[in-house]
């Protein structure tokens, strides 16, 4: 299957004519691959712009000669001249132009103009290029995988094992259950999901409990302390998103009595209900939690008894996927999600999610 890149690309020139460069980045699925830049002597804006682009079209052909391609310039002239909406004129600009065909197949290749503030890695690529007088036009490569290297190394990851709480009153019903005054206990059967997941997880050797200080958590990692011996942390950066005077009530509640605070909730990360957090600012201080855990005890493997919404906050920052992610992660009760950080760099690996076994 051919790939698909966007290639953002813009050039300058120092006097028009005068000392000229370009710079060119090669995106993927959102992430930036591969950046170019290069002085090419004394030259015009245009003939810069075209170096960057044709730069730019070449180091993708390279890649995949099968890809699909959206150019985006802040240059009217390339567009509109690459687009064949305006003639060619100049007969340099022509030869430029057959060039950019020649580099890849243009019926691959769309080009689309945009502002030159949405062009500004491109454009510094650019001036780096003109002030370093320099570049060579190597293609820069942004290294995305260090996973499958560090794994060939002894370096020892600290194991973060994540563990929602046993079931309570609220859980079946998919009731909101925050940080809110009800803060439920474990019901009998989360009870007994408590001592399943302690013995699975003192199998496994931790060396340090943390929780949530909430009832529900606090009961869970109990469990989990009785079998290992090991003293409980309580971290408040663990406890559950809060939910605001939403927390209590089901699903159908809310969107009955606030439907267009609920339909904000289910559209967007950022919205946060009534009196609550957002799942955004659930993210930002799982993100200090994870940082504090592997900095405190590297190497080590901690147990931490948390929440739902604060595993799935979890998950999608070490993976590093979009806010949007959380809505498509699901955490059961007593389930065990593992993940590693390696404290030389802060990398990140996830190696299992909601695992359950443990409570059949």
């Amino acid at each position: 299957m051919a790939r698909h890149f966007t290639l953002t690309a813009d050039g300058g020139s120092r006097g028009n004519p005068g000392p000229a460069g370009y710079g060119s980045v090669i995106t993927e699925n959102g992430k930036i691959i591969a950046e170019l830049y290069d002085f090419i002597g004394i030259a015009t804006n245009n003939v810069a712009e075209y170096a960057g682009l044709i730069a730019g079209l070449t180091a993708i052909h390279e890649i995949d000669p099968t890809a699909t391609i959206d150019v985006k310039m802040d240059s009217k002239l390339v567009v509109e001249q690459m687009s064949g909406r305006w003639q060619i004129k100049h007969a340099d600009m022509r030869v430029m132009a057959q060039d950019a065909r020649a580099a890849h197949n243009p019926s691959q290749v769309s080009y689309t103009w945009i502002p030159r503030d949405e062009n500004s890695h491109a454009d510094r690529l650019a001036n780096k290029a003109l002030d370093q007088q320099s570049g060579g036009g190597e293609v820069v490569y942004h290294q995305q995988n260090f996973l499958t290297e560090r794994l060939l190394t002894t370096e020892k990851a600290t194991t973060i094992f994540l563990i929602r709480h046993g079931e309570t009153v609220l859980t079946p019903f998919k009731k909101f259950s925050g940080d809110g005054p009800l803060n439920p206990e474990l019901t009998n059967t989360g009870l007994e999901q408590a001592e399943k997941v302690a013995r699975a997880i003192a199998d496994l050797n931790p060396e340090v409990i943390i929780s949530s200080p909430l009832r529900r958590t606090t009961q869970t990692a109990e469990a989990l302390s009785r079998l290992t011996g090991l003293p409980i942390i309580f971290e408040d950066e663990w406890i559950e998103c809060s939910f605001g005077i939403w927390d209590g009530m089901s699903i159908d509640e809310v969107k009955e009595k606030y439907p267009a605070d609920y339909q904000a909730w289910i559209s967007s990360t950022a919205f946060a209900p009534p009196e609550g957090e957002s799942y955004d600012s659930v993210g930002q201080r799982i993100e200090f939690a994870l940082d504090k855990i592997a900095s405190e005890f590297p190497g080590q493997r901690v147990a931490v008894v948390t929440h739902n919404g604060t595993i799935k906050s979890a998950v999608k920052n070490v993976i590093g996927g979009p806010a949007e992610s959380i809505f498509h992660i699901d955490i059961s009760p007593c389930s065990i999600t593992t993940v590693s950080i390696w404290p030389s760099d802060g990398l990140r690996a996830l190696r299992t999610l909601n695992e359950q076994s443990h409570l059949r």
